[in-house]
């Protein structure tokens, strides 16, 4: 694993080389001052991952990781920032983490775990057979959410179904859920080759479907592997799911 780290302070960045040493003895460690040098060595030396600082002079954080957002195969990004005015912005460029400085050993470790789970799916939806992207081509590989604990993520890959529940919409997995900005309608749209909408408030993700059944009242639903919640089939959907089904 080739991983960059990104800091106009040498002091930052030597702390966070010394947490990769230890976290991460096998990887390449390569490190830049400031922006423009930081995308000369990603086009030199192709990095998995960023560890980028956003305030720096010249072209700061932001500017770069919009720049990576261009590349056929971008890096994952860890902002790591002493600022958290700036997660918003983050979110727009699907960073692994938003870590606030001092960067903690605990934070950094779990957001290098979800980097290497991102870049395999970012591999994945490049596929010649392009299965994992909807119909611009360019569906995320994770969703994010900015939370009390910072920027959060989850692998789309993970997700057993999106459930709405009035202005919120739940992301869940079998060892988490995440309360995540976008709508059902926007994500039914950008992920309609990996999930199927079964309810006005439900997406579930077709290839963890298990079976349809029948609850105790004779309500069909579905049932998912590694979760134990089944989300609900309407009437209106259940035609719809059944052929989907037969096609998958």
């Amino acid at each position: 694993m080739k991983i960059l780290v990104v800091d106009d302070e040498m002091l930052a960045r030597e702390r966070l080389l010394r947490l990769l040493c230890k976290l991460q003895p096998d990887a390449q460690c390569l490190e830049a001052g400031g922006g423009e040098e930081a995308l000369a060595l990603v086009e030199q030396h192709a990095p998995d991952l960023l560890l980028l600082d956003i305030r720096m002079p010249g072209m700061d954080g932001i500017d770069v990781a919009t720049h990576l957002d261009t590349l056929e195969r971008p890096p994952a990004v860890i902002f790591c920032t002493a600022y958290d005015q700036y997660a918003l912005e983050a979110l727009q460029h699907q960073a692994v983490a938003y870590l606030l400085k001092p960067v903690r050993e605990q934070e950094l470790s779990r957001a290098l775990a979800n980097a290497g789970r991102v870049n395999r799916l970012q591999l994945a939806s490049l596929r010649p057979d392009g299965s994992g992207s909807g119909e611009s081509g360019h569906s995320r590989s994770q969703v994010s959410s900015q939370t009390h604990r910072g920027l959060e993520t989850m692998p789309v890959a993970d997700i057993r179904f999106f459930l709405a529940e009035q202005k919120y919409v739940t992301a869940c997995s079998p060892t988490a859920q995440l309360l995540i900005p976008d709508t059902l309608k926007d994500l039914e749209q950008e992920f309609d080759q990996q999930f199927l909408r079964v309810h006005r408030n439900a997406l579930v993700a077709l290839q963890h479907i298990v079976r349809l059944q029948r609850d105790d009242s004779g309500a069909w639903q579905v049932v998912l592997d590694g979760v134990e919640e089944c989300p609900a089939v309407s009437r209106r959907h259940l035609a719809q799911v059944k052929q989907r089904l037969v096609e998958h």
